[in-house]
């Protein structure tokens, strides 16, 4: 296969608001060995990917600067030693970097097969949430069938995820979101009980809907602000896992004593600077429990909106106001 030596891509001029993202042309991404180069149908847009344009999250250095963690399209080339794929297999890839482009160079073991039945966008859909909420929820808060989990901002493609997955194998599912509309929405998707934070404490409405049991496992991006009410919110020997901190990360004080009094487990991860190796076992979780349900049509991404490439600034814009309900995403290429 013949391959252009450039590309359309979405490149920024410095960081600010969405108006610094313009599309221009791009040399192709090269191929380290491993790798996989991917001619991208579909790319996911995500939170970090706002960071990055503001200049809150510089890419690691050996990341295309290019703005993108996940993408789905058909394999066009392959790196040295590459193997578990060939040239013309359609793949999702979770990305180091260099999704917003019509070509994305991304190591063999974080991608996966495009689910039975999906499109280019579903299936770019998939990566960042999945391998985030597998990461995070199953495997560092060991979340089984059985037990009980809140999850914060229920409505986001993350919240999204982790309702649906936590449903399917066999927690109950609380969330809180930002709308009666929003819960609805995550009750139609496997949450127990919704709980509006505009209306309600989320710590008085768990001791409530538990019988003051509290429950097993917290799903937390909100930060600081949530931290003394979560900790309320775990039973013993509960765990409170983050993954960001929208609303701050810092405290002045903090009680400490119910956390070693309820044995609790406070932890907490970021997916993109992990090795390509602890992504690879992600992968293989994915691949070993999630993708069979997946390809029995449940659990899918829900998808708000798919704007053209050129559009990205008005996804961005969308993702900002933070009213969407599922996945904002870009069509790159038919």
């Amino acid at each position: 296969m013949t391959l252009p030596q450039t590309m359309r891509a979405i490149l920024t001029q410095g960081a600010g608001g969405p108006e610094v993202m313009q599309l221009a042309e791009a040399p192709l991404p090269a191929l380290r060995p491993g790798d996989i180069l991917i001619r991208v149908e579909a790319a996911g847009i995500n939170r970090p990917d706002v960071l990055q344009r503001q200049g809150a999250y510089p890419p690691p250095a050996d990341a295309s600067p290019i703005l993108g963690l996940e993408v789905a399209g058909t394999v066009v080339a392959l790196g040295e030693g590459t193997t578990g794929f060939a040239v013309g297999d359609r793949v999702c890839a979770l990305a180091n970097g260099g999704g917003y482009a019509e070509y994305c160079a991304v190591p063999a073991t974080q991608a996966l097969p495009w689910p039975e039945g999906y499109n280019a966008v579903q299936a770019a859909a998939l990566p960042e949430n999945y391998f985030t909420v597998w990461a995070n929820l199953f495997q560092m808060g060991g979340l089984h069938a059985g037990e009980s989990v809140l999850i914060h901002g229920g409505s986001g493609g993350i919240g999204i995820t982790a309702i649906q997955l936590a449903a399917e194998f066999g927690a109950v599912v609380f969330t809180t979101v930002g709308s009666a509309d929003k819960a609805r929405a995550v009750e139609r998707l496997g949450a127990h009980a919704a709980i509006d934070y505009h209306t309600a404490d989320f710590a008085d409405e768990i001791k409530r809907l538990t019988a003051y049991r509290g429950v097993d496992v917290i799903l937390d991006i909100v930060g600081a602000p949530y931290f003394e009410r979560n900790i309320a919110s775990l039973k013993r020997g509960g765990r409170l896992v983050f993954i960001a901190f929208l609303q701050g990360a810092k405290m002045a004080e903090v009680d400490l004593q119910p956390i070693m009094v309820k044995r609790l487990t406070v932890t907490g991860s970021t997916l993109r600077p992990r090795t390509v190796a602890e992504k690879a076992a992600i992968a293989r979780g994915l691949a070993e429990r999630v993708w069979p349900v997946l390809n029995e049509g449940r659990c899918a991404p829900v998808i708000e909106t798919v704007f053209p490439l050129a559009d990205v600034a008005r996804a961005h814009a969308l993702m900002e106001g933070r009213s969407h309900i599922g996945k904002v995403m870009l069509k790159v290429a038919d």
